[in-house]
């Protein structure tokens, strides 16, 4: 649930701090007051996007945050750890947002800087705002759909209804391509095939090209490279080679190496360059027996070098990437051949065809289910709105396959007993539409699982007893949930187990909105402001005491 929330210098509060409770609680102000702000701020933390004119003039960034319980949301909270957001220990979730004047915005999740993305996953379980502007999306088909899947609990079976359908319409499309393009495929397939074959007749192998070149330059260089082992040769392990003169240094300086320590640091240091002087002698004898004069073969390789140069030319590669280029369009060859395989590109389209047919017809069944349910559920909430008699039901159309569905959701309404159900954006007028949207998000909003519900104003179009049968609706909801609704008619804010009121001021210079919680007194002067207006008599006091007695 929602524990606290601060704001800093946004739109024209300059400094709020607000401190939630358990239950229902309303919020009330005069007309242009700011009791919007409230929501606005909660929905930019939960992922909205900024403005910069949502910075209070003058002020150079707003500061936005929010402290929630999540002790009770298991799912959740191994959700942010998962994330590296929240601590083992912990059970309280922060958010912050900061927005400058430029517009520009950062957000953080328990002191972590977080995404856009982020705030709106994690804010969606959090808390559920409905705005007023939910009766005008009731019009719309798809906001119907939403609505639906949502309370049936298959926003997951919708997204996988989707991604089924786009993998059947990619089958059909490759089909449809493989029959359209099959003399385009197969002349590119001829071409592809030429071209492995070329390459593959070089017999090409991996290293091949440096491998070939160091050959080369041996061959090429061979009475050079011989001539020179022979002297170096005969350098070092000579009648009178460097190995010959460090032994008798080795042998002079030996007999007196146990006098002098120096001797025998120097010793050490022969028998060092002994052992090296060896090595050399073994890599030149290696050289002299690996290397041959051999013109034939020589040939050979710089026919075999004019050979991989040509073609890496033909190709536009270096040579030895040739191994690479013969892989390359060996790949080519295997994706074109799959692709004018008509056969397999036909059962692809039936086995994702299937695939779809199969989620959707799983979605259809949630749906029936679900539709059942909300239709009878909410007609009997609109009965205690002024609407006897009416009833409320959601048909489902049978129509093509498509990425939401084997069916289009119509929500439909008799608005009076006896009528014929028709579509809803046909038969319901405004204040009807207000009293159905109300219904739906009520009965809606029993079954969610997220704490904190929020209501702005969705009590427009209504008023006299149908306001308290919504006022005490929203209490009752607030048994199970943290309710807040933001309000402008006495009946439902009496219904409230905690009242706020805005108010805005001025000291001539700024405009600046304030909340404060309301005790008893001054509840029934909000109320009795609220029955008659700018001028409170001792009339509407009692009717407001009335009103808050009978709500308790």
């Amino acid at each position: 649930m929602l524990l606290a929330l601060s704001l800093q210098d946004f739109v024209i509060v300059e400094k709020l701090n607000l401190n939630f409770q358990n239950g229902f609680t309303v919020l009330t102000g005069e007309t242009g007051a700011g009791k919007s702000i409230t929501l606005d701020a909660l929905a930019l933390l939960l992922g909205d996007k900024a403005d910069y004119s949502q910075v209070r003039n003058g002020a150079k960034e707003a500061q936005l945050s929010a402290l929630f319980d999540v002790s009770e949301m298991p799912d959740l909270q191994a959700e942010l750890r998962e994330q590296g957001l929240l601590d083992n220990d912990s059970t309280e979730l922060s958010i912050r947002r900061i927005i400058d004047a430029k517009g520009k915005s950062r957000s953080f999740i328990n002191n972590q800087a977080a995404t856009l993305a982020q705030l709106k996953q994690i804010g969606s379980q959090l808390i559920d705002i409905h705005g007023q502007n939910a009766h005008h999306s009731l019009n719309q088909e798809t906001a119907q759909r939403q609505l639906l899947d949502a309370f049936s609990g298959s926003l997951n079976l919708v997204e996988q209804t989707k991604a089924d359908y786009q993998a059947w319409q990619n089958a059909k499309r490759a089909l449809s391509d493989a029959q359209t393009q099959a003399e385009n495929l197969a002349i590119e397939r001829e071409r592809l095939e030429w071209q492995f074959n070329e390459l593959e007749q070089l017999g090409l192998e991996t290293g091949e090209w440096e491998t070939l070149n160091q050959s080369h330059d041996s061959l090429a260089n061979a009475a050079e490279l011989l001539q020179a082992a022979s002297e170096a040769q005969e350098l070092v392990g000579g009648d009178n080679g460097l190995q010959k003169q460090v032994f008798r240094c080795q042998r002079v300086l030996g007999k007196l190496g146990d006098i002098e320590p120096r001797f025998a640091e120097s010793l050490a240091m022969l028998d060092s360059i002994e052992a090296e002087l060896s090595e050399i002698l073994h890599n030149v004898g290696d050289v002299l027996s690996d290397v041959e004069i051999n013109p034939n073969e020589l040939a050979a390789k710089e026919k075999r070098i004019q050979e991989l140069m040509s073609m890496a030319r033909k190709y536009r590669v270096e040579p030895e990437l040739l191994p690479e280029k013969l892989d390359e369009i060996q790949a080519a060859l295997h994706d074109l051949e799959a692709a004018a395989d008509i056969d397999a590109l036909q059962k692809a389209v039936a086995q994702t065809e299937n695939a779809y047919m199969e989620t959707a017809q799983k979605l259809s069944a949630k749906r029936h289910k679900a539709a059942a349910k909300l239709s009878v559920e909410t007609t009997e909430h609109m009965q205690g709105l002024a609407m006897k008699g009416a009833k409320f039901h959601i048909e489902l159309l049978p129509s093509s396959p498509a990425a939401h569905g084997l069916e289009q959701v119509q929500y439909q309404v008799a608005a009076n007993k006896g009528s014929q159900l028709r579509p809803l954006n046909k038969v319901a007028s405004g204040g009807e539409l207000a009293r159905i949207s109300l219904s739906i998000q009520v009965v809606t909003s029993q079954y969610t699982h997220v704490p904190t519900l929020i209501f702005d104003e969705v009590d427009t179009g209504i008023g006299g007893g149908v306001a308290e049968t919504v006022g005490r609706a929203l209490r009752t909801l607030g048994a199970k949930h943290q309710v807040l609704a933001v309000t402008h008619l006495p009946q439902v804010a009496a219904c409230g187990e905690h009242h706020w009121q805005v108010a805005k001021h001025s000291d001539g210079e700024q405009t600046v909105s304030e909340i404060k919680v309301l005790d008893e007194s001054l509840r029934v002067e909000e109320l009795a402001r609220m029955l008659g207006g700018e001028k409170i008599t001792e009339t509407t006091r009692t009717h407001a005491r009335e009103m808050l007695a009978v709500s308790a």
